[in-house]
């Protein structure tokens, strides 16, 4: 299954964390020194939701920004302030 989000398959990047010293030039310093890089994962916010598909319902693992965006269809549970019918 995997990372990734299932609308635009949006996956774990690799980056570089930084350890520094110093302070900034701006703030009256001499200037931030780095003192070790070292490998590290900027991983995609999933939420796990269920999708209206077509007519049925499927849960999918979705990014955040999938969600904001309006690309995804929530599954409706019910309609909000309906009385029950007799």
């Amino acid at each position: 299954m995997g990372m990734h989000c299932d609308l635009c398959d949006k996956q774990p990047a690799r980056g570089n964390q930084l350890a520094q010293r110093g302070k900034a030039k701006y703030l009256g310093g001499n200037g931030r020194k780095t003192t070790g890089i070292s490998r590290r994962s900027f991983r995609p916010n999933l939420q796990r939701v269920r999708v209206q598909d077509g007519g049925t319902v499927v849960t999918k693992r979705v990014c955040t920004q999938c969600l904001k965006s309006g690309r995804v269809v929530k599954a409706v549970v019910r309609k909000p302030f309906t009385l029950p019918s007799k």
